[in-house]
């Protein structure tokens, strides 16, 4: 399974053990706000000024 722009933050947390930490270096604390179970990636980057692209290839290095 691969990681995208719309997948969930919660469900990203499940596909990659290192998402929590990947997304805590990218200043994203979003993992642990109630929103996360209905927030995208793509929203929560847009909030947070990240760029996507980059963001999205670290996730999904941690993806089997």
């Amino acid at each position: 399974m691969k990681i995208t722009a719309d997948t969930l933050i919660a469900d990203c947390l499940q596909l990659n053990p290192n998402a929590a930490e990947i997304l805590l270096s990218a200043g994203m604390h979003c993992f642990g706000c109630a929103l996360a179970h209905g927030e995208t990636i793509e929203e929560a980057v847009s909030v947070h000024g990240q760029d996507l692209d980059a963001l999205l290839e670290k996730l999904n290095e941690g993806v089997e």
